[in-house]
């Protein structure tokens, strides 16, 4: 039995599930109490952990830069009060570096595996042909990208400029899509899909992610075969998958 846990900006959303992906119970989601400390952080998971039934082991995924389970950076989780608030030095200290894995084991009492949010997500819908690149839009852009089933070391494609000073996490984040509407938003997913396509040559590309059920059906028809959407279910999916990931490219 796998506790999957989906550390998002604005929510934490956890569920149980058994080897074959089977919910075994319903997902529990609770706000992303801000500011957000790592021992705050670590009392949240164990909130959510014992809301559900017994777990042998842990998939978390957080969003930033997580490498062999640390946190080499992580944009929402430094800040005041949230996505796109003001950064806490005291904050930025205490995650980078950040040993999750180490911690959330120890906490939860069982073996863990900490990945980006997006390699989870990923990890829940790829099939293992070709090269299959995961964006997820949701509060910003999340990024995955496998190869033949094997996990690509992470990008921050993220933190990437786009045009007018704004990164791709602002581009197409959450607050612009509230801020243009749902068609003037689905526009700007396209760019950056039409923009993407010759940097990564992909055999399949999924949107996931909660805002992608948003993109208007006039721009779903425009992307192409080789794009599908995908239901933001597979950030909790994934947490199964996670764990032939991880025997794949070695330490998680």
């Amino acid at each position: 039995m796998t506790l999957a846990v989906d550390c998002g900006g604005t929510g934490l959303k956890a569920s149980v599930l058994d080897e074959a992906g089977t919910l075994h119970a319903k997902p529990v989601r609770v706000p992303t109490p801000y500011p957000l400390s790592t021992a705050r952080f670590l009392d949240a998971l164990a909130d959510l952990a014992a809301a559900l039934p017994g777990a042998d082991r842990a998939t978390v995924g957080i969003p930033g830069m997580i490498r062999h389970g640390v946190v080499i950076v992580t944009p929402h989780y430094v800040t005041e009060s949230g996505p796109r608030s003001r950064p806490v030095p005291d904050l930025v200290d205490q995650w980078t570096g950040f040993d999750a894995r180490a911690a959330i084991a120890e906490r939860l009492g069982v073996p863990t595996i900490v990945l980006n949010d997006a390699e989870v997500h990923g990890a829940g819908v790829v099939t293992g042909a070709g090269l299959e690149l995961v964006l997820t839009l949701g509060t910003g852009l999340g990024c995955a990208l496998f190869d033949g089933g094997r996990l690509a070391p992470h990008l921050e494609l993220s933190q990437a400029p786009v045009r007018w000073g704004l990164s791709y996490d602002t581009y197409i984040g959450d607050k612009e899509r509230k801020r243009l509407g749902p068609s003037f938003w689905s526009r700007r997913v396209r760019r950056v899909v039409d923009a993407l396509r010759p940097v990564f040559v992909w055999d399949r590309l999924y949107l996931g992610g909660g805002n992608a059920r948003v993109i208007t059906p006039e721009i779903l028809a425009a992307l192409g075969d080789d794009v599908v959407i995908v239901p933001n279910t597979a950030g909790i999916v994934g947490g199964v998958r996670a764990w032939e990931l991880d025997r794949t490219r070695g330490s998680a």
